[in-house]
This record gives structure tokens, sequence and C-alpha cells, in this order.
């Protein structure tokens, strides 16, 4: 989901003024070690159109066997709020509904065995007291409910990341340093399993061209493992950033690594983004819900690199939750880093400010355009 206002006439962009300077604020964080390997910004090549009218608010995807899983976000009509699974040209074969309402969907993986994972993790106005995930099994019929709270009070998140070992890990919709999170015990239906902070991504800065400037550049709207499980995606509304996962370990994968950057230029509203069933490339679609009538969703892929030889597949698999003592010592090394003085502060503060005004006047022109 993007920074919105929903209404009885339908969705209509506008900024969350408190949220987005937050955002800055924080996405103003020092950026990843090392200088990234930025891929040729070629145009994604159109893989097929979703041409069914439920689907124009597509917030999550994953590539299958025979096709596509996806989401919408928070979608205010019922007929919208499903589980759709597409054929290879973008057709709706199947829809699974959820038996309750969910909050705001933003992302889905898939696991190894075929299980789809619903993160039902949006928070605009940070004011849930829990987020959800929903474990969809093969051939399933209903989705099961999974409750989660955060440690350190609400966060927006539009991301999730499922490891080879099943393990679901949440990252957050911060710009430059997003929390990652992680249940400390076994889901159980019914209950709320406690989520512990695991470190801190911090992605390096762009210049690729997007309709939300420099916040579009900062602010993580989806994520990816690839199918062997040697590297995963997180994605901006301008980029793609594919880490290395040598080890199996995501989380030291994301905190320390230098990422490739794979740029996702002009994307109207790029939320979404999976490997391909190979992982030779990505794939990624937009929302299209405040585009111009007509407008359908375009699932593109995106060519990657070869993964280099050093990387290697996991060997044991990483415990059934994290030690105690793993929690702090991997969030105080990913916090680290130079504060920002009262003045880079301010400056920061004044630029948000100024990217409010110049988004706000974005959505209300929207506004004007669709009545």
């Amino acid at each position: 989901m993007g920074i919105r206002l929903r209404g009885p006439a339908g969705r209509r962009w506008v900024t969350a003024g408190a949220a987005l300077a937050a955002v800055i604020i924080v996405g103003a964080a020092p950026a990843a070690a090392g200088p990234p390997t930025v891929l040729s910004p070629a145009a994604g090549t159109p893989a097929c159109q979703v041409r069914d009218g439920r689907l124009n608010e597509i917030s999550g995807m994953a590539a299958t066997g025979d096709g596509f899983v996806v989401v919408n976000d928070g979608a205010d009509e019922e007929a919208r709020r499903r589980i759709f699974f597409l054929d290879a040209d973008c057709a709706v074969v199947r829809t699974v509904r959820y038996p309750s309402r969910p909050r705001d969907t933003e992302d889905l993986g898939v696991g190894a065995d075929g299980t789809v994972w619903v993160a039902d993790v949006g928070d605009n106005d940070r004011s849930r007291r829990t987020v959800a995930l929903w474990r969809l099994r093969p051939g399933g019929k209903r989705p099961v409910l999974y409750r989660l709270a955060y440690p350190d009070g609400p966060h927006d998140a539009e991301a999730l990341l499922v490891a080879g070992d099943g393990r679901p890990l949440i990252v957050t919709k911060q710009g430059g340093g997003a929390g990652l999170y992680r249940p400390t015990a076994a889901l159980r239906p019914g209950a709320t399993v406690p989520l512990a902070r695991v470190g801190q991504v911090r992605l390096p800065s762009t210049r690729t061209r997007n309709p939300f400037f420099f916040v579009g550049r900062s602010v993580v709207t989806g994520g990816a493992t690839a199918p062997d499980g040697r590297r995963v995606v997180l994605r901006t509304y301008a980029d793609a950033f594919e880490f290395d996962v040598p080890d199996g370990d995501v989380v030291a994968a994301l905190t320390t690594g230098t990422p490739r950057v794979v740029p996702l230029p002009d994307e109207p509203q790029g939320e979404s983004v999976t490997y391909s069933r190979d992982g030779r490339s990505l794939l990624t679609v937009s929302e299209t819900a405040g585009q111009p009538p007509g407008t359908r969703p375009t699932i593109l892929r995106y060519a990657l690199a070869p993964a280099p030889a050093s990387t290697r597949p996991r060997t044991d698999p990483a415990p059934a939750a994290p030690r105690s003592a793993d929690v702090p010592d991997r969030a105080d090394r990913a916090g680290r880093g130079g504060a920002m003085s009262a003045a880079v502060g301010a400056a920061v503060a004044a630029l948000a400010l100024l990217v409010l005004g110049m988004v706000t006047a974005r959505g209300v022109g929207r506004q004007d355009r669709g009545k």
C-alpha cells in the first residue's frame, strides 16, 4: 500500500504527513557499506497482462510452477479480498477466500514445499496492536491465521521473505534503515507470537526515476527469496536490491552484504517482486488503481546477472527460533553507524516537508482528474 486515504469514491492518493516525515528521516541513515553493483537500467520485458478487474491493487506476487499467485493489498471490496492463482498468461484460474477479513495484505511468499504465506502486515497509521501471517497449504481451501506482535511498537511493513527452512522474515517500510523481524517461537492459531528484531538493512542510494522522487528510492515495498535459497531481493518503488546468501543466513546477508542493484525505472507503483522459477530473472508488477482508466497491471521481467560462483547453497537448517542471545547482538551490530547531527536532521526535515507538498499536490491532482 502506498501513502493513501480510503473513501467511498474509491482509492485516492494523499500523504500521511507524520509517517512520511518519519520515513524520510530514517531514510537518511548511512547506506550499506561498499559500492553496490548497478546493472544496466534496461526496461522490463512484458511477460503478461492481468485483465481481471479485481486485480488493480496487486501488492504481493510469487511465481509458481504454472503461473503466479498474487494478492491485493487491503482492498475495500469483498471480491478483491482473495488469494488469486494465475496461469502463465495472467488469467485467474483459482481464488481462495480468507475465513475472516484481513487488515492489509502487502506481500506473499511461497515456501519450498509450496506453502503460500501472505503477509497481513500493512499499517500506514502505525496503530495495529498485532499483525498477521496467513498460511495456505498446497491445495488448501482456506488459509490459517497466525497473529504476531512487534517488541517495540507498531510498524508499517510491505515485505516478506520466506527462507529455505520455511521461516518468515518481515521487513519494515523504513527507508535506509528497515527493521528485520522474525517470530520467536513456532506459530500457533489463536495465539499471538512475539516477534524479535534481528537486524536492520540499509539500502544504497540510487538515482532511478520513479513517481515518488527520493522517497520512492528508499522505502522497501516487497521482497522474495530465490528458488535455490542462495539469494534474496528487496525492492523499493524504484529499484531491486539482490543479496547473496552464501551460508543460508538471510539476516546476516541483509545486514552485512552489499547488494547488486537492478533499476526498475518508471514503474507507476511498484510493490511486488519475485524470482522466475529458474532464478534467472526478476518479475515485478505495479498497482494500477491510481492510473488512467483501462490501465492493466503488467508483469515485467528483468534479466539478472549470474550469481557469483562463490555463492554456496545452504547446508544446515536454521534453528526454529532465534536464540535470545543472538537477537540483541545482531540488532546492535545492525544499528551501529554514525548518528545524524542536528544540522543534518533539520535538513532532512525540510526535505520531508518539500516532498510532502509535492506528493500531496500529486494526490490532489489525481483526485481532481478522477471526478
